[in-house]
């Protein structure tokens, strides 16, 4: 449970994912995290880009997939192997990754929430 705390705390009080948290709860490198969640190296290391609104949006996208799967997977890192690797039936098999990166993360959480009600996959 301290390392989903981990990954809540990658969230400032003032809205702003802190990059460097959420690569150290997920045990990835800056690099490895943009690269899953489709955003340039640039994004997640340049301070302006990282504040941008659309890198911050698709941070707090990512985060609150990986939290929802998290209950389910055992760990944020454990949530993060589904998020890249497990095809999801609904979208042809594309994985959580793959539809992020086409900036469909709504369409992610609408599953979840589906499958969390008992929905089918």
């Amino acid at each position: 449970m301290a390392l989903l705390d981990d990954l809540h705390q990658a969230v400032e009080a003032d809205g702003l994912v802190r990059v460097a948290r959420m690569a150290d709860a997920l045990a990835v490198s800056r690099a490895q995290l943009a690269g899953a969640i489709g955003l340039s190296r640039d994004a997640v290391s340049k301070a302006k880009r990282l504040e941008s609104r659309k890198t911050q949006a698709r941070l707090r996208d990512v985060i609150e997939i990986l939290v929802r799967i998290s209950a389910w997977a055992g760990s944020p890192q454990q949530a993060f192997v589904w998020y890249r690797a497990q095809p999801i039936p609904s979208f042809g098999d594309q994985t959580a990754e793959d539809l992020v990166k086409q900036g469909r993360a709504e369409a992610v959480k609408r599953y979840l929430s589906r499958i969390a009600v008992g929905g089918y996959a």
